[in-house]
């Protein structure tokens, strides 16, 4: 069942021309996390683009409350959630840096995506993970199905740091920097690709939601 937050009507950018906007969000806040660095990373390969302006936006500095709101879609929300969705609703795109803790992705990214959802609606979802073997791929897999259900749109292919403690130098700069930007790249021409097909869709003619019970 789809979630029972209304839908707002999206509108057309004052420039078809003007750069995309990428979200760029750090979802872990745990002491001692790593996820800073590779969102610090390709937030800044973004940045080199000139298709694109870019905000990096950190859960661990917005306090979002634990418990959700209830159905009375009038009721205001918290301060916290209110500040994050100013964040989040004027992007094109988003990407997700996320760690893989036990076999999914962190909490504080689950109530962060539910707080919302006209915001993520009809976007390209982006992700970044990172972990041991698997590079973060169950985290990948799981949110894949979160953000088809906000009728977002997931991008197939993701960056995946496997021994994520090997892939990164003391300066937050990959070490492999020819092959990791090479991915980059792609991941980002594919990003855009799907911010820019679906900003001029939602510009020129309404979705149709299909909620039925």
């Amino acid at each position: 069942m789809a979630s029972a937050l209304p839908r707002t009507e999206h509108t057309a950018p004052e420039q078809s021309t003007a750069p995309l906007r990428i979200a760029v969000i750090v979802g872990s806040i745990r002491a001692d996390r790593f996820g800073p660095t590779p969102a610090t990373w390709v937030a800044g390969h973004a940045r080199a683009r000139e298709d694109v302006e870019v905000d990096l936006i950190d859960l661990a500095e917005h306090d979002l409350p634990a418990i959700l709101g209830g159905n009375d879609v009038e009721a205001p929300q918290p301060p916290s959630v209110t500040a994050l969705g100013r964040s989040l609703a004027p992007a094109d795109a988003f990407v997700v840096v996320t760690p893989v803790y036990n076999r999914s992705y962190p909490a504080s990214l689950k109530n962060a995506v539910d707080w919302f959802y006209s915001e993520w609606q009809l976007k390209p979802v982006g992700f970044v993970s990172y972990g041991g073997r698997t590079g973060g791929l169950q985290a990948v897999d799981a949110l894949h199905t979160v953000f088809t259900e906000f009728h977002a749109v997931p991008l197939r292919d993701a960056l995946m740091f496997a021994d994520f403690w090997e892939c990164f130098d003391h300066d937050g700069h990959p070490v492999d920097v020819e092959r990791t930007s090479a991915r980059a790249d792609a991941f980002l021409d594919q990003l855009a690709w799907w911010a820019l097909t679906l900003r001029q869709a939602r510009a020129e003619r309404p979705y149709p939601a299909g909620d039925v019970e």
